[in-house]
């Protein structure tokens, strides 16, 4: 390396635009296992404080046999900042639209996540278009426990 050294050039991806992205892309977020710790942050952190997310003797004598994750504890694994997209979009990205989910089988303690995004829609406009995502959430047993869309505000390509 030579030459100065330029902060705004430590990226991990070169910068993407509205009209880069294709129908179908796929971006795969990082697995994981729903463990105690991870149910206790979230109850901190949320204020839900409903003991069918901290109690597994609640739990048994309602016949779950664990402690079950609240839907939003299962959402947040679809975080797109778990993935490569925000990091293509540093320089393009407007703002985060809105998202909206279905949470389709429980989850509890000791469920291993696979969550993943693909892009369902492109949604062009003069200077910016609208990216919208599918998410997908699937569980160890390949079921599919969640699915929803996200959508992001995205510049163009600037022309020159």
């Amino acid at each position: 390396m030579t030459g100065l050294f330029d902060p705004a050039q430590h990226r991990r991806f070169e910068n993407r635009w509205f009209d880069d992205f294709k129908l179908g892309e796929r971006f795969v977020l990082p697995s994981r296992t729903m463990t105690d710790a991870l149910f206790l942050a979230f109850q901190s952190a949320s204020g839900d404080n409903h003991p069918v997310h901290y109690d597994i003797e609640y739990c048994r004598r309602r016949g779950m046999p664990y402690m079950l994750a609240h839907g939003y504890q299962v959402l947040i694994q679809t975080a797109a900042g778990a993935g490569n997209f925000p990091f293509m979009v540093e320089d393009s990205l407007i703002g985060f639209l809105d998202q909206s989910s279905r949470f389709l089988l429980p989850v509890y303690t000791g469920d291993t996540l696979y969550p993943a995004l693909e892009i369902a829609e492109l949604l062009p406009n003069r200077t910016t278009g609208v990216i919208g995502i599918k998410s997908t959430v699937h569980n160890q047993s390949s079921k599919l426990v969640m699915e929803g869309t996200q959508r992001y505000l995205v510049r163009c390509k600037p022309t020159t």
